[in-house]
């Protein structure tokens, strides 16, 4: 097998893209879907930002290096990503901050209604986010699994929020389908892209949604803490009113009012001062993923997870797959059940395979297509098959948690 991997990559169209990255010999990376990798120019980027912008000019650079649009200037070139138009999207805070928002002003939107509804085990912070709204008599949570969740929209449900790619199966939702549904019962719909956006396509605007929130850390390799962005349809942004109202979102923020008037447009999702140095950084993963293509990484992301399947199928490797068999039922990543997932996680990180673990028994491997090999997908299914094979994983040190993983 790894000799086919290396005929693929010769053959593969994204291969000369990989150098664009920070990588470390030895290391295979296959957590993307937490931190996507260091573009390698990010850091002349933000020292150009530090150095210039910052320590030379100061306060002017609001105006003269264009701080002061960067929000919507990342936002814009999002935007047709994810299948949005420029001036639905805006880049700003974290997802939880963003949900928060447009959780909130959908509810508003929707007089009567009270009803969030939702999927067990969807990422806790969206779940979070609509306990907070009920604790505050603002919201009702209810929870249907997906086989169920059409059933679940009646006259009581005022938004339907779900994470397009689920963050431990990878099961992606049909955004179409669930969004028309519904749109017939009278509710609208809140997309988070978290774990699709940068590696998979996406269709707003042609699926009719219309709100959506997603990081910028996974696969826009916007670094750690990078900032989110909120989409909200041109349809809606006339009527919708966000609860922070903070002084970036002011149609007039420098006119230093004291009564509130919301700006017109997608930038009244803006709340306090902007991150300009999470922005900057963020602009650089985001430019390299659209000159990429989200269809090329599709393409690439669907075989590379199945190549990692057969190299696991060569090897004999009996772990149960919890993502779907289908590629095209799945965003870009296989995760499978095992009850020692937390030790072998970590023996495959003491042998330079950094994978991730969810609870309480998830392996998860995250192909980010822009960087990995199928060289990568061979070796790291080596590793998993000697790992397994030996026992490794049971060693003392792999056995004992950490805080973060």
């Amino acid at each position: 097998m790894l000799e086919r991997a290396r005929f693929l990559d010769a053959g593969d169209p994204l291969r000369e893209f990989r150098d664009r990255f920070m990588l470390l010999d030895g290391v295979i990376y296959l957590d993307g879907n937490s931190l996507g990798c260091l573009p390698k120019a990010t850091p002349a980027r933000l020292e150009e930002v530090v150095r210039e912008e910052w320590g030379r000019d100061l306060i002017r650079s609001w105006n003269t290096a264009g701080w002061i649009d960067l929000p919507a200037r990342v936002g814009a070139k999002i935007a047709p990503l994810i299948g949005a138009r420029p001036h639905e999207v805006i880049a700003c805070d974290s997802t939880s901050v963003n949900l928060f928002k447009l959780i909130s002003a959908a509810l508003a939107m929707q007089p009567g209604r009270k009803v969030v509804l939702s999927e067990p085990g969807n990422f806790p912070t969206d779940l979070y986010m609509i306990d907070g709204l009920e604790r505050q008599g603002l919201a009702e949570r209810r929870l249907a699994e997906r086989g169920q969740l059409i059933e679940a929209l009646d006259d009581s449900v005022a938004l339907l929020m779900l994470t397009h790619t689920h963050y431990k199966t990878g099961e992606t939702f049909d955004m179409a389908e669930l969004t028309r549904a519904a749109h017939d019962a009278g509710a609208l719909v809140l997309w988070d892209l978290s774990h699709s956006a940068g590696a998979l396509p996406v269709d707003l605007d042609g699926c009719a949604a219309d709100f959506a929130v997603g990081c910028g850390y996974k696969y826009f390799n916007g670094g750690p803490g990078a900032p989110a962005y909120a989409f909200v349809a041109k349809k809606h942004l006339e009527a919708v009113r966000q609860p922070l109202t903070g002084w970036m979102g002011h149609a007039a923020p420098f006119a230093f009012s004291d009564d509130y008037e919301a700006a017109p447009g997608i930038e009244k999702l803006l709340c306090g001062t902007p991150p300009i140095l999470g922005l900057a950084a963020l602009e650089v993963g985001v430019d390299l993923i659209a000159e990429i293509g989200i269809d090329r990484l599709y393409a690439k992301s669907q075989a590379l997870s199945e190549f990692f399947r057969q190299c696991l199928s060569e090897r004999n490797v009996a772990i149960d797959l919890v993502s779907p068999t289908d590629p095209a039922r799945r965003g870009s990543q296989l995760s499978f059940r095992h009850q020692d997932a937390y030790a072998i996680c970590q023996a495959l990180i003491a042998r330079g395979v950094i994978g991730d673990f969810r609870d309480p028994d998830i392996l998860r491997f995250g192909f980010a297509p822009a960087y990995l090999r199928f060289e990568d997908m061979a070796e790291a299914a080596r590793h998993l098959a000697e790992v397994l094979e030996t026992g490794e994983w049971q060693r003392g040190e792999f056995q004992e948690r950490a805080v973060v993983t």
